[in-house]
């Protein structure tokens, strides 16, 4: 990982930071502490929440480049690199981060849950856009977790960090919620491309040289992330990717089984099956009949 700065520990981004470290585990970084720096990649072993202020180089992850507007939240969980791009020039940082380790979190509510919050796994440039009043419910939660580190700590200490820290999380559910609806000109008609991208994919061979279309591969044809992308359509339809992926299957299935010069299974076999007793295990549980059971009751 060469040329990558590495932060496995707080207090090693704390002092990076010119911040003090109040607690080994957790702390809000007021970035504005911090000298001017060039860009470059950094590799932090802990769950980094940045809310950015003002522009500072182009924010990248991966091959992608963020989507930058100021008052933004990028999530990134522990092992993931995140890059500024100053076009080689110095800039002063702004902002907070949250940084929180995952030890903090262990045998928490929230390390049970850490989960289900699948942003940690969005690619920055699906990074969440906040209006100026999320921006102070967010400041507060963040005012929250530094008063009880200012307090120094005691035997309540952790459990009400944690608790504000999920506070501040299952705010930002709703926020991307919010976001799904609000910035529907960026993801303008994902669910009937989604509809075309399966209706072409079961159309071609495509199913039988490479199988099923997966989440990650739908998600890719519309470069997003799998978790992105996954959270968009089950906003719009109520059902996860993969069972949407899935209802197609039975759809294009119940056609196909009108044609009674093919077998089961070579049906299943067309739609991307490498097992047929797959394709009837997966029929019966959406229809409530295996397919020839379905194809019997048609005649």
């Amino acid at each position: 990982m060469a040329g990558i700065l590495t932060f496995d520990s707080v207090s090693q981004y704390n002092a990076f930071n010119n911040n003090q470290t109040l607690h080994p585990l957790v702390s809000v970084v007021d970035l504005s502490k911090a000298g001017p720096r060039l860009g470059g990649r950094i590799h932090f072993g802990f769950y980094t929440v940045f809310l950015k202020e003002v522009k500072c180089g182009d924010l990248y992850y991966g091959k992608h480049t963020y989507d930058y507007q100021e008052g933004t939240l990028v999530f990134l969980a522990p092992g993931q690199v995140i890059g500024v791009d100053s076009n080689g020039e110095l800039y002063q940082p702004k902002g907070y981060a949250l940084v929180f380790h995952p030890d903090l979190i262990h045998g928490t509510s929230l390390g049970r849950h850490i989960a289900d919050y699948n942003f940690f796994s969005y690619g920055a440039h699906e990074a969440l856009h906040i209006s100026e009043k999320e921006r102070q419910i967010v400041l507060d939660c963040f005012d929250k977790i530094n008063i009880e580190l200012q307090h120094g700590l005691d035997n309540h200490s952790k459990k009400l960090i944690v608790s504000n820290i999920e506070l501040f999380l299952n705010y930002c559910s709703r926020f991307y919620d919010r976001q799904f609806i609000t910035r529907d000109h960026v993801h303008k008609g994902i669910l009937e491309r989604f509809e075309s991208l399966l209706n072409n994919y079961f159309q071609s061979p495509k199913p039988e040289t490479s199988g099923l279309p997966s989440v990650a591969w739908c998600a890719d044809e519309f470069h997003l992330t799998p978790n992105y992308f996954g959270d968009l359509v089950k906003k719009e339809t109520g059902k996860s990717a993969q069972e949407y992926i899935q209802s197609k299957v039975i759809d294009v299935a119940k056609e196909r089984i009108f044609d009674s010069s093919k077998s089961v299974s070579e049906i299943a076999y067309e739609l991307g099956f490498k097992y047929p007793q797959h394709f009837t295990r997966l029929f019966k549980q959406r229809v409530g009949h295996t397919p020839n059971e379905y194809r019997n009751s048609l005649n």
